[in-house]
């Protein structure tokens, strides 16, 4: 599928990855500049349903519908195709080398390749650079250091990245690794190990918890980020405008008549009334088990009861749900659901995704300040503490990999201030397409990434350029009076942190 296509159809931040810009069209480096490092954070490829949820409340409501003989001819074909989506999630993995453990939430191998071609581009994009890395790995060796978030899919994916990197350039295996993972902590005294590539601060901030991560000390430099994880888990779970905001998006009239007019495709109108009436409701009750073609795994799962379907636009935002994943799990599953999801649905319950993901994960209400994107600030200090030690005449690192989630790429963008993505909208007001620019597929598809490449001249003086998602992409608008002259996409470093007030760590 193009990436025409994949944006007409309202894929969002489950959209298959498709790199933004050729890597042939990029802005030469100005005279005298020659790249010396290059760092990345990216989400992990696509992936699969993450739980049982989704498919399951979807599947119950079919299965009332078929036990009533209220079904379509489309519907018909319905309940069979959320069973193949279901069977290759709970298969998801199993057999395919580089995959730990299989299940939900893997990937499939739709990311294997995301990542793998990402790789391979890095290469391509600087091959002088890093030719002469692999050249120099025996006489002076510079890292490429890899970490994670330590969750299955982020760990696979830079597995696959770097596995990449080996295949086309087998000079540079030797200089790939992974760091001690940060600790003590949880700081009580009571430390739990964590596998060396492993830094949930900088990779899973938004999940910090007391068994695993503590910071008591505020001295720690790791504090800061520790309490705004919390103060982010505290927004995310009892703010009312907040759930006020998301719990209202599928209860519109026009989230209504968008899920009729799905429903009504598939089952008779008495059936699609009943849920409109409240008469009807389902949720992800149940259990199920599916057994490998080898007969060697047969997982069974439960619904835990919490993901239903009370509303018209409860269900079309479920149905859309499955119409996303579909793209990513196509080798697997090979369900094709745009025969469920018209294109006019598509977009107005790709909109109520966005909105929710914008008020949560996004630059949210302008009276909640920086909530959601204040736990981010490590990860941008990171990246410009990198860069720091370049420019202090380190060159022990030749490049940094990150690899995470869209719960990550998400503030971080935002803390950026990347244009199009920072604007929040005031609580009395509501996100919508027609006025507001944040959209998933752009900020967060899947394997979304940031990249910096650093070039310097014989006085080593540094240029940054950046890219997102492959595209050459400015920096906070307060910055374009940091772009190097005479040119559209590199910055003077030392101006740019300024802008950025960042201030660089005693080495």
């Amino acid at each position: 599928m193009t990436a025409a296509a994949l944006t007409e159809r309202y894929y969002q931040t489950k959209a298959p990855y498709r790199p933004q810009q050729d890597v042939s069209t990029y802005e030469a480096a100005p005279a005298g500049f020659s790249p010396v490092y290059t760092e990345l954070v990216a989400r992990h490829g696509s992936r699969g349903l993450s739980s049982l949820k989704y498919d399951l409340a979807v599947y119950n409501m079919w299965k009332k519908a078929q036990d009533d003989g209220a079904l379509t001819p489309l519907g018909e074909k319905l309940g069979p195709d959320v069973l193949k989506i279901m069977k290759a999630n709970f298969l998801l993995g199993y057999g395919v080398a580089g995959i730990s453990t299989p299940g939900y939430g893997n990937e499939t191998q739709v990311g294997i390749y995301e990542h793998t071609q990402l790789a391979a581009r890095m290469l391509q994009r600087l091959p002088a650079y890093w030719k002469q890395i692999g050249d120099n790995a025996g006489t002076a060796p510079r890292q490429i250091v890899t970490v994670t978030s330590g969750v299955d899919r982020a760990v696979d994916s830079g597995n696959f990245f770097v596995q990449s990197l080996k295949t086309v350039q087998p000079a540079l295996a030797p200089l790939l690794a992974h760091p001690p993972a940060p600790a003590p902590y949880p700081d009580n005294g009571a430390a739990v190990s964590q596998p060396a590539g492993t830094n949930r601060f900088l990779l899973y901030f938004h999940k910090l918890v007391k068994a695993s991560d503590l910071v008591t000390n505020p001295a720690d430099p790791l504090y800061p980020t520790y309490q705004a994880s919390l103060a982010y888990q505290d927004y995310k779970s009892n703010d009312t405008d907040l759930l006020a905001k998301q719990s209202g998006l599928t209860l519109t009239p026009s989230a209504a008549a968008a899920g009729r007019v799905l429903l009504e495709r598939l089952f008779a109108k008495s059936f699609v009334d009943k849920i409109a009436s409240g008469t009807y409701s389902f949720a992800n009750t149940g259990s199920f088990s599916f057994t490998s073609d080898d007969g060697k795994f047969a997982p069974t799962l439960s619904g835990d009861g919490k993901t239903s379907i009370k509303s018209l636009g409860d269900a079309g935002s479920l149905l859309y749900e499955l119409y996303v994943i579909s793209p990513a799990m196509r080798s697997e599953a090979g369900v094709d659901f745009t025969a469920y999801m018209p294109v006019a649905q598509a977009k107005f319950f790709a909109a109520l995704n966005d909105g929710s993901d914008f008020y949560d994960k996004g630059p949210g209400m302008t009276e909640k300040g920086d909530i959601t994107s204040r736990m981010a600030q490590i990860l941008v200090d990171d990246m410009f503490n990198e860069v720091d030690a370049i420019a202090r005449g380190d060159r022990s690192h030749a490049a940094k990999l990150r690899f995470a989630h869209a719960e990550i790429m998400m503030p971080f963008a935002v803390r950026m201030g990347l244009k199009g993505v920072d604007q929040s909208v005031p609580k009395a007001a509501s996100f919508g397409y027609d006025s507001n620019t944040w959209r998933g597929d752009y900020v967060s598809p899947t394997a979304a990434n940031m990249q910096w490449d650093v070039f310097a001249d014989a006085g080593g003086k540094l240029l940054v350029r950046m890219l997102y998602n492959e595209r050459e992409t400015d920096f906070k608008v307060a910055c374009d009076s940091a772009k190097a002259p005479g040119t559209a996409h590199y910055y003077d470093y030392t101006a740019l942190k300024a802008c950025y007030g960042h201030v660089a760590s005693p080495s």
